[in-house]
């Protein structure tokens, strides 16, 4: 299974899935021949089952089904054809990154993957909650003086006269975080 793709397996699971209903079913054609057997389908229960939706429950979910789709179609129109250049360059490493994946792995190891990473991450950051937070503190902090550091660099290169008459307004200057001098204790003498 750790060679094979997910449709493989999932069609070798319902080819002898189906392998052992037909055996059955003609085990008990053959009874009935034989007129060993009243004539019972043995899967009768299961033929019998109602599997149907209300109105409502119909309505419901095709409605949800359809609003998704056109979600998912109208986000890929938006990534294929350029709608932001930067979510679609994102979309573009995406999908050689997951080519890469695709080759080295099959879907039965994604899935397991996914399955270990959505039950360890909680843990994870149950026991690493502090450092995980001191350290998206400082991630913050360090991306506000590069925007900072960025803007003050813009502002040079493009003075202000050229930014007016792009009509585009200029953000006010923002601080760099100054973080509290350490507290020192007091020597006894």
């Amino acid at each position: 299974m750790f060679q094979l793709s997910t449709i493989t397996v999932l069609s070798h699971l319902l080819l002898a899935l189906m392998g052992l209903t037909t055996a059955v079913r003609l085990y008990y054609k053959l009874l009935e021949l034989l007129r060993w057997n009243p004539g019972l389908h043995p899967f009768q229960s299961q033929l019998d089952e109602d599997g149907t939706l209300t109105d409502e429950a119909t309505v419901a979910v095709v409605e949800g089904a359809v609003l998704r789709i056109a979600f998912a179609l109208t986000e890929l129109k938006r990534l294929v054809f350029i709608g932001s250049v930067v979510d679609s360059i994102k979309f573009a490493v995406f999908l050689y990154l997951l080519t890469h994946v695709g080759v080295a792995t099959s879907g039965l190891t994604l899935v397991m993957a996914g399955v270990i990473t959505a039950f360890s991450v909680p843990l994870l950051y149950r026991k690493q909650q502090v450092r995980i937070r001191r350290l998206s503190r400082s991630l913050r902090t360090t991306t506000k003086r590069i925007k900072t550091m960025f803007m003050s660099m813009y502002r040079k290169v493009i003075p202000a006269s050229a930014a007016a008459s792009d009509h585009t307004p200029t953000p006010p200057p923002t601080p760099a975080p100054v973080s509290p001098a350490p507290k020192q204790k007091a020597k006894a003498k």
